[in-house]
C-alpha cells in the first residue's frame, strides 16, 4: 500500500500539469511570451527606445538604448552614456531608423536597419542615394535586446528600385508571418541608370524568419512621395502612420507631415483615411514616426521626428479614430533622438538591460 501511495503521489503533478495543458484554451501563452496579467495582457515594466542621431556626427548613425523611467514613457535614460550600442562593419556601414520586433512566442527579437551612411556624404548626395543606394536591410537577432548575432544584410526591394529606407514589420496573424515594409523609388525596366524621375512609394515583403522573404509588393501609392510608415493595432484595426515626402512648393498644406489611415487587413492597398497634418502647428517638419500604446492605460504615444530641428517630439491620443493628436506637455527625450522605434519591455527585460549598462555617469544618463 505504501508502494501505491508514493506512486500516485508521484504522478499527480504530471497529471495535473497534462490537465491545465489540456484544459489550456487555443492560442494560450507561449512559454517564452512575457508573463501575463489577469486579464491576459502582457505585463510590462517600462520601454526600451532604440535610435540614431543623424548624419551630423561620424557614430551618428549607428543604433544607441534609452530606457524609460519605469512606466513613464515621456521620460528617459540613455544607456552605454549615450554611446552607440550597436554599430555596423558591412554594406554602407551607417544604420538608420532602427526598428525592434518581438517575436509572437515573446522568446525572440529581432532588428532591422537602413543600410545608409550619409555623414559626410559616405554613401553619396540624397539623389544619389535614392537612385542607386542599398536594396537590403540590415538584421540582427537577440533573445535578450542586450546580445545581438548575426548581422546580415537581407535584400528586399527588386531590382529596379533606387533605396530601401526606414524597414519596419508588423506580425499579421492571418498571414502567419511579419510583413516587412520600407520606402523605395522604382525606376523603369527601360532605365536601368535610374536616371528618370519617380518617387517614393511604400512597398512590402512577407518572412517568418527574417532570411528569405516573399517578392515586393506595392503597399502604399498615393500618387506621390511617401516614406516612413508605422504601424499599431487595436481592436482589430490596423492604423498607419505615413510621411507626406511631397515638397513644400507642391501646394499641399501637409506635406512634410504625418498622415493617419486605419484598416481592417495589414495588406490592404486601400486604407481608409483619418487625419493628416499631424504635428503642424507644433513642429517645423516631421517624419519617422513610431506609435505604440501605453502599458499602464487606454492612451497611445506618436513620437515624430521634427529632422533638421528638435529631433522627436511626443504626441499623445486617447482614441486612435479621432485622428487627434496633442502634443505631450512635460518629456524628457534622450538626446536628438531621430527616426528609431519604442517597445515595453518586461521587469526581467528592463533589470537585464540596466545590469548590462549600470546605472551611473559612465553608463546611464538622464535624458535631456
Amino acid at each position: 500500500m505504501r508502494r501505491h501511495t508514493a506512486r500516485r503521489t508521484l504522478l499527480a503533478p504530471f497529471l495535473a500539469l497534462l490537465l491545465a495543458l489540456l484544459a489550456a484554451p487555443p492560442g494560450a501563452a507561449h512559454p517564452g511570451a512575457p508573463p501575463a496579467s489577469p486579464a491576459g495582457s502582457p505585463t510590462y515594466a517600462g520601454y526600451l527606445f532604440a535610435y540614431f542621431t543623424g548624419e551630423g556626427t561620424a557614430d551618428g548613425e549607428q543604433i544607441r538604448y534609452a530606457l524609460s523611467r519605469g512606466n513613464d514613457a515621456l521620460h528617459w535614460r540613455e544607456l552605454n552614456a549615450g554611446k552607440p550600442v550597436l554599430t555596423s562593419a558591412i554594406g554602407e556601414k551607417g544604420l538608420r531608423d532602427p526598428f525592434v520586433i518581438r517575436s509572437p512566442e515573446g522568446d525572440r527579437f529581432y532588428m532591422i536597419a537602413t543600410d545608409l551612411r550619409m555623414y559626410r556624404n559616405s554613401s553619396g548626395s540624397w539623389d544619389e542615394v535614392q537612385r542607386h543606394g542599398s536594396k537590403s536591410i540590415m538584421v540582427w537577432e537577440s533573445t535578450d535586446l542586450v546580445h545581438w548575432t548575426d548581422q546580415r544584410l537581407a535584400k528586399v526591394s527588386p531590382d529596379n528600385a533606387g533605396n530601401t529606407w526606414a524597414p519596419e514589420a508588423y506580425w499579421d496573424d492571418e498571414l502567419d508571418a511579419y510583413v516587412v515594409f520600407w520606402a523605395s523609388k522604382l525606376y523603369a525596366d527601360d532605365d536601368p541608370d535610374h536616371t528618370g524621375s519617380t518617387y517614393n512609394k511604400m512597398l512590402y515583403a512577407t518572412t517568418e524568419d527574417f532570411r528569405t522573404f516573399s517578392e515586393p509588393k506595392i503597399w502604399n501609392d498615393p500618387g506621390y512621395s511617401v516614406i516612413d510608415s508605422t504601424v499599431v493595432e487595436h481592436d482589430d484595426t490596423y492604423y498607419r502612420y505615413t510621411k507626406d515626402e511631397r515638397d513644400p512648393s507642391s501646394g499641399s498644406p501637409c506635406s512634410k507631415f504625418i498622415t493617419g489611415e486605419k484598416s481592417t487587413s495589414l495588406t490592404d492597398t486601400s486604407y481608409d483615411f483619418v487625419s493628416d497634418c499631424i504635428g503642424r502647428g507644433a513642429m517645423d517638419r516631421g517624419e519617422g514616426p513610431t506609435v505604440f500604446k501605453s502599458n499602464t492605460e487606454e492612451k497611445w504615444y506618436l513620437f515624430v521626428d521634427e529632422y533638421g530641428g528638435r529631433g522627436y517630439l511626443p504626441f499623445e491620443t486617447t482614441d486612435l479614430d479621432s485622428g487627434e493628436w496633442t502634443p505631450s506637455a512635460d518629456h524628457q527625450l534622450p538626446a536628438s533622438p531621430r527616426h528609431g522605434t519604442v517597445i515595453p519591455v518586461t521587469q526581467a527585460e528592463y533589470d537585464r538591460l540596466l545590469r548590462a549598462y549600470p546605472a551611473g555617469p559612465a553608463s546611464v544618463v538622464d535624458g535631456r
